[in-house]
């Protein structure tokens, strides 16, 4: 602002007028500086009300994401927890096949030592092939389902790890936005100072929509995952239950196998070791019989030798005296008869001495039959069945 200069005119002394121009303006300039003074103090006032009531919104939608977060990982953290101790169900069950199937291939080995004859493809050989069809065919589906439950596993701790880093950095965000909104002119201190090193603003290219579907992202792959283990859980579980009474039936069914086939050796071994007795009875039998012939052969031979003498002698009478008579009649039916008797006992001796033979081969056959057996029903009632009965399968 300039004055006039009336200085000339009226001397030295002061310009009246001119100074109350300058008080005037001077006046002017103090009221306008106070209004400028109450609309810049509203101003800032209503703008740090403004921010406060951001930066509150902003700390309350992060403390509602972290809630969703947390809770989100508390599930998953659980839900892996769970899958991990079901996992040992089925490491347990896996473990579990392994000894029924070594009995079951013991078993078969020991029966392969049976003697030849008694190497037969029974009930109990194709129960104890199926058993091992079905142990081998449960150990495996356990094994593939181990695989599957260490890759959900993998995935949950995934979708934990990507929850964390979320909750890790909305927690660092909230601190600092809690920071802001308690901060004043009088407490800013060092941290101006730190803070006007840098001259410009970072550049800021995550948009609210997109902060907030980062979150949504992670917790729906979190839910996702989740449901998937509960699903793999659902599975395994039905999975342990079948597996276990598949082997339950199994083992049942060859366990009926042995107990029907022992039974059924015994009882053929037990009519066998009965017809011993009679055999060796009629063999017995036939020797006295034999000897019974031979007497009759010694008496009948007697005889025959006297009718012969006696027909000798009569050959010796006179000429006149040689008559074809009763008695000479008589004596040649005799030894007609006795040689006859004598041949025919001959060859039943010969005949018994045959039927003696083949009662002792069949006694041969039947002991020799009867130890089979009594193999056979060792190794299936005493190897077998100990092997067998420390087995026990359960539900995991």
């Amino acid at each position: 602002m300039s004055f006039p200069d009336h200085s000339s005119q009226l001397g030295a002394g002061p310009d009246l007028k001119n100074i109350e121009v300058m008080l005037n303006h001077s006046e002017l300039f103090r009221a306008e500086c106070k209004g400028l003074i109450l609309e810049t103090d509203k101003a800032w006032r209503r703008m740090q009300n403004d921010d406060k009531k951001r930066l509150d919104q902003r700390v309350r939608d992060i403390q509602f994401l972290i809630k969703e977060l947390e809770l989100k990982l508390e599930e998953v953290i659980l839900e892996t927890d769970a899958l991990i101790t079901l996992q040992s169900s089925v490491v347990k069950a896996v473990e579990g096949t392994k000894e029924p199937l070594r009995v079951t291939v013991l078993c078969l080995e020991e029966r392969m030592k049976r003697v030849p004859a008694e190497r037969v493809e029974d009930e109990v050989e194709r129960e104890l092939l199926k058993e091992q069809e079905v142990l081998k065919g449960v150990a495996s589906l356990l094994e593939r389902t181990l695989e599957q439950m260490s890759e959900q596993i993998r995935l949950n701790r995934s979708a934990k790890y990507h929850l964390e880093k979320d909750l890790k950095e909305k927690s660092e965000a909230q601190h600092i936005d809690n920071s802001c909104v308690v901060m004043t002119t009088h407490s800013i201190g060092n941290l101006q100072l730190s803070t006007t090193k840098s001259t410009g603003l970072p550049s800021l290219t995550v948009t609210p929509k997109q902060w907030e579907n980062i979150s949504d992202i992670n917790i729906a792959k979190a839910e996702h995952q989740k449901t998937n283990s509960e699903s793999m859980r659902a599975l395994v579980q039905s999975v342990l239950e079948q597996t276990a009474a598949d082997m339950q039936k199994q083992f049942q069914a060859t366990t009926t196998a042995f107990q029907t086939h022992i039974q059924e050796i015994k009882s053929v071994k037990s009519q066998m070791e009965e017809k011993l007795p009679e055999i060796l009875s009629e063999i017995s039998s036939q020797e006295r019989l034999r000897e019974d012939l031979q007497v009759a052969i010694t008496e009948n031979e007697h005889s025959l030798n006297l009718a012969k003498t006696r027909l000798a002698m009569r050959l010796q009478r006179p000429s006149k005296e040689q008559c074809y008579d009763l008695a000479q009649a008589q004596l040649l039916t005799e030894i007609q008869h006795l040689t006859s008797h004598i041949k025919k006992l001959r060859e039943e001796t010969a005949q018994s001495q045959e039927q003696q033979r083949a009662l002792v081969r069949c006694k041969l056959r039947l002991e020799e039959d009867v130890n089979m057996k009594a193999s056979s029903l060792y190794i299936d009632e005493v190897i077998c069945t100990q092997l067998r009965e420390p087995v026990r399968t359960h539900t995991f």
